[in-house]
């Protein structure tokens, strides 16, 4: 059986209590508040729950409550404050102070049975929450600790450090050609089909945890063999048929080879996304030897770029309120950029056929 302590300076009260519970706790009982502590003192860990009146000689309950506080055993032992007519200002005081919840006099025996149990159970329940979270944090703890150890290990070898050049010389490949198309359609059509190009080369903390949760060997060769977004370019465009203009130009190539295509503006993720991912394989030209290398190139419009950054914040920081909501924002958000994209694609188009462009 679970124990309990009653707190109450009056004999009749403890009694009538000790009547109410002892079918289903141990019941311990105190007269004042340094008694209740000493008892407390002695048997902490074993102690479910605390009925405990305010008004007491010596020792008044808020002291009592104050010093559980400091011991820090508010927060593993529910304190039930008996009580008879207090002020709002006094439960609420209260419930600042830590306290669970009230047993009212005079008792009800159901009531108090149900408020006794209710806030063992709780409690039972949010320390088990908290040791679990616990858990948890230190095996997250551990996998970050893990991911570190071995990003250091890769940065240290001399393959991992050569392949991740090679991946660099890639994205510098791409992000050339994507300029030699600009600079052909600025001289031969007056204007640029994309805004920007971004690129990132894939961290290897990164690397190391996608290996780890694709299931795949965490050897250089893998990283080779099994990921196609170590190179990363993404092309900023202001219209979607540049999008598609620029892609076709780049794949046609006759050295640049397509792997895979995901075409999300016309079939846009579910939560509004709109891309157009491409993987390809681009060769690269070494002291030595031309070889290919695998790369993720990406191409948004102006406004989905915007649109992907602010739901890029929504999916990585902790502690946002009202996700649900926020989510459906940014699906109505992704539906009226994919409208508006395309506005803006016939007027452009009027103005160019007014020019005779």
């Amino acid at each position: 059986m679970q124990k309990i302590l009653i707190v109450e300076d009056a004999q009749i009260n403890r009694e009538l209590l000790r009547e109410i519970l002892q079918d289903e706790y141990m019941v311990e009982m105190a007269e004042d508040g340094e008694e209740a502590l000493e008892k407390l003192r002695q048997c902490e860990t074993q102690m479910a729950a605390v009925l405990l009146d305010l008004q007491m000689p010596r020792m008044d309950g808020f002291c009592v409550i104050e010093e559980m506080g400091k011991n820090g055993w508010i927060g593993k032992i529910p304190v039930l404050v008996i009580s008879g007519e207090y002020t709002v200002e006094a439960e609420n005081r209260c419930f600042e102070m830590g306290v669970s919840d009230f047993i009212h006099k005079p008792f009800v025996d159901s009531i108090v049975r149900k408020r006794v149990r209710n806030a063992i159970e709780l409690f039972a329940c949010k320390n088990q929450l908290e040791q679990r979270v616990e858990e948890q944090e230190q095996t997250l703890r551990e996998q970050y600790r893990i991911i570190q150890a071995q990003e250091e290990k890769l940065r240290e070898e001399k393959p991992f450090n050569r392949l991740m050049m090679e991946y660099r010389a890639a994205i510098m490949e791409v992000e050339t050609r994507l300029k030699v198309l600009n600079g052909e359609f600025s001289q031969e059509y007056n204007r640029n089909p994309f805004e920007s190009i971004k690129s990132r080369l894939k961290s290897p903390a990164s690397i190391y945890e996608k290996l780890g949760r694709k299931g795949f060997p965490e050897t250089v060769e893998s990283i080779r063999d099994n990921l196609t977004d170590v190179a990363g370019i993404r092309v900023i465009c202001s219209f979607p048929d540049d999008i598609y203009r620029l892609a076709h130009l780049l794949t046609r190539q006759d050295d640049i080879l397509l792997i895979r295509e995901k075409d999300y503006i016309k079939e846009p993720k579910p939560n509004g996304y709109r891309s157009l991912h491409l993987i390809v394989d681009v060769p690269i030209f070494l002291s030595n030897e031309k070889k290919y290398m695998k790369a993720e190139v990406q191409f948004r419009t102006i406004a989905m770029d915007f649109w992907a950054s602010l739901e890029h914040k929504l999916k990585y920081k902790k502690n946002v309120n009202n996700t649900d909501e926020i989510e459906i924002q940014l699906k109505a958000c992704a539906d009226s950029i994919g409208a508006l994209d395309y506005q803006m694609q016939e007027i452009r188009n009027k103005i160019d056929s007014s020019r005779g462009t």
